[in-house]
């Protein structure tokens, strides 16, 4: 994961964002969104909210790049990943507030802000501010983390237009879960050995 880290950034937050929006809150609600609107209208939405999260996830972590030693940016995200891989155990639901309800706008507008508003604070959209702060390439952050977050969630509708509301999540959570645990103990055992060496 190292080299890989160190190698391709676009191919990390690819991955990694992929990982975390599997089963995440606003993969409910693109699937949700998927049983009522076409699949190219809730996946046009998403890509316009997930560009504009994303942009300022990046930009926030690049600043906490610029501004924080680069050992505590390796000890904080360690033990952010492995957060994120309790989260992933816990699992999220849909809340009243994330529930459907008649639109009042186009549905392209009313699918890109429920999902920009579902994704503020989210997991995703603190996985790439924790990305960014390790690496320092904008653009490939930026790019990999959107397109991570819009594959994930290409999958969501697509079952959600075969299958309607099912959602096979368990070994899907544990997977994701894994992927995250394993990142922060191998980060945090990367900034003890830095310091060390």
């Amino acid at each position: 994961m190292t080299t890989l880290a160190s190698s391709n950034p676009f191919l990390l937050s690819l991955f990694l964002v992929l990982a975390a929006e599997m089963g995440d809150k606003t993969q409910l609600v693109a699937l949700a969104f998927a049983t009522r609107f076409p699949a190219q209208t809730v996946l046009l939405g998403v890509f316009g909210a997930t560009l504009l999260v994303h942009l300022f996830s990046v930009g926030l972590g690049e600043l906490v790049g610029i501004t924080v030693p680069s050992l505590w940016i390796n000890v904080l995200a360690g033990i952010a990943f492995i957060g994120f891989g309790l989260w992933t155990l816990r699992g999220d639901q849909l809340n009243e507030t994330d529930r459907l309800t008649e639109p009042r706008f186009s549905p392209v507008l009313t699918v890109g802000t429920t999902f920009f508003l579902a994704e503020l604070g989210d997991k995703t959209m603190l996985m790439t501010v924790t990305l960014a702060s390790q690496h320092h390439s904008f653009i490939a952050i930026w790019i990999g983390s959107s397109l991570g977050m819009v594959i994930a969630d290409g999958v969501a509708i697509a079952v959600g237009r075969i299958l309607g509301a099912q959602l096979p999540e368990r070994l899907v959570k544990f997977g994701a879960a894994a992927i995250f645990l394993a990142t922060g103990v191998v980060t945090l055992i990367g900034a003890v050995t830095d310091k060390l060496g």
